[in-house]
């Protein structure tokens, strides 16, 4: 039997690189040779927590669900001609089969796998490693001259997509976005690509601030350093469409405080447990709905990247081989120095 190298979380700040079995692929199954994963705000609340909220390791977990490669071997069922062709990984496997399935929201499917998570138990293994089994249902290919690396990033891309759907028309409204880590920014790209007349995002660092810029935002504000957001809302008006993707509640209360009379806030960021102004939200006549995951915009992200390419280019910070696991998800924790890091496999 193969073996595989893979980027283990065995409790917090217990990374380590363990060699693990590889089998070869089944029906409509494909193995395929990984070649970049990024690290996403899971894998280091894993990493320096063992979890996050309820969710917590319960057995070591190979982590990672952002993830590109390389098709090496097929199974059963699919066509020899696929080899060495590129996939976008797809970390979603949904029953099809549940009331939610069935209704076309999978991601609220009841019997969810999703790669590198320890909500359930036994876990489910994700994407860190030098070569995976995959359906070839999760698999979804690329344009000819996109690359592993920015492939990598069409899982992220999808959560903004479809938090950008959860928020209705955007065509020329005024959007505000708080919070500029990798899901904000590529927030920035969907809405823009949405049509927004104009983007405002928040942060309490500079330098996302500076890649939320790069992106495609109008207008950046720096929260720490006075009421500028207060002084803007008051000079031009609230905004139609909140997104909060930092999952502060002072950034949750401050987003809904900015929005004018019918407006949205759509929540990504999976944050503490807030109190809500309900006075305001009832005068104002607000909306607040939440956004998790994605289903369909995952391909719709994938077909998106060639067109995107300079602006999701600002999201990738640095890309380290899978032996410097650890230097690089230090690195993905310091927000002053970093957006989205990526490992290399091959």
């Amino acid at each position: 039997m193969n073996t595989t190298h893979a980027v283990v979380a065995h409790g917090p700040h217990d990374l380590r690189i363990d060699e693990l079995a590889c089998e070869t692929p089944g029906l409509d199954e494909v193995l395929v040779r990984v070649a970049a994963g990024g690290i996403c705000g899971s894998d280091l609340h894993y990493y320096h927590d063992g979890g996050f909220g309820d969710v917590r390791l319960k057995e070591p977990l190979t982590l990672g669900h952002e993830a590109a490669g390389f098709i090496a071997a097929v199974g059963e069922g699919i066509d020899a001609s696929l080899q060495g062709r590129l996939v976008a990984i797809n970390p979603i496997r949904p029953c099809q089969q549940c009331r939610y399935c069935l209704r076309g929201w999978q991601n609220h499917c009841t019997d969810m796998v999703f790669s590198g998570s320890a909500m359930r138990f036994p876990h489910a293994q994700g994407i860190f490693r030098q070569q995976l089994i995959v359906p070839l249902a999760q698999c979804v290919f690329p344009a000819a001259d996109v690359t592993a690396g920015e492939a990598a990033l069409a899982e992220p891309f999808a959560v903004a997509l479809h938090a950008v759907r959860q928020a209705g028309d955007v065509f020329g409204k005024r959007v505000l976005v708080t919070g500029a880590g990798p899901i904000g920014a590529l927030t920035v790209a969907a809405v823009r690509m949405a049509g927004a007349v104009s983007i405002t995002v928040t942060d309490v660092a500079d330098f996302p601030l500076e890649q939320a810029r790069l992106m495609g935002a109008d207008e950046t504000i720096n929260v720490t350093r006075g009421d500028v957001l207060e002084q803007a809302v008051a000079e031009h008006g609230g905004f139609d469409i909140a997104f909060e993707a930092s999952g502060v509640p002072a950034a949750q209360l401050q987003a809904l405080r900015a929005l004018a009379p019918r407006g949205t806030l759509i929540t990504i960021g999976l944050g503490q447990e807030a109190t809500l102004p309900m006075a305001l939200i009832c005068a104002r006549e607000l909306t607040v709905r939440g956004t998790f995951r994605f289903h369909e915009e995952f391909a719709l992200a994938v077909s998106k990247l060639p067109e995107q390419r300079e602006a999701l280019g600002h999201v990738l910070t640095a890309t380290l081989d899978y032996t410097r696991a650890s230097e690089a998800f230090d690195l993905a924790s310091d927000r002053n120095r970093a957006l989205k890091v990526q490992l290399r496999f091959d």
